[in-house]
């Protein structure tokens, strides 16, 4: 029963130092702000591709975060970088993978694709 206690106990702390470090790097945004500076910036689907192609933001480019280590060529450094998933698990990866090569201008969307009013686009 004590180790169980403090297994939970320690896995909270974990939980909570990533939440606060990734606060210093991240920038998360409600739909209103992340709609805001999106389009200025270079705004990426980091879910798999059959979920990309069953609906997306307009204009999204989509590098899944389980192929986001291979394709940092295809994205700048210089321009800030607006990132999004289904819920924000993926897109808290990705930004922490970001953080480590160097990106600076890091922001997620709050609540992911599945909270978001806007505009979609979606593969037939």
């Amino acid at each position: 029963m004590e180790f169980l206690i403090i297994a939970v106990v320690v896995l909270l702390a974990v939980g909570i130092f990533r939440y606060y470090r990734q606060r210093n790097y991240t920038k998360v945004l409600t739909e209103d702000q992340f709609r805001e500076g999106y389009r200025k910036a270079q705004l990426i689907d980091v879910r798999e591709p059959q979920e990309f192609d069953r609906g997306h933001i307009l204009g999204a480019r989509n590098i899944p975060v389980s192929q986001m280590k291979q394709r940092l060529v295809e994205m700048r450094k210089d321009k800030p970088v607006y990132l999004y998933c289904q819920g924000s698990s993926r897109s808290a990866r990705a930004a922490q993978l970001l953080h480590k090569k160097g990106y600076k201008d890091i922001y997620q969307l709050k609540g992911g694709f599945k909270k978001w009013t806007g505009k979609i686009k979606s593969k037939k």
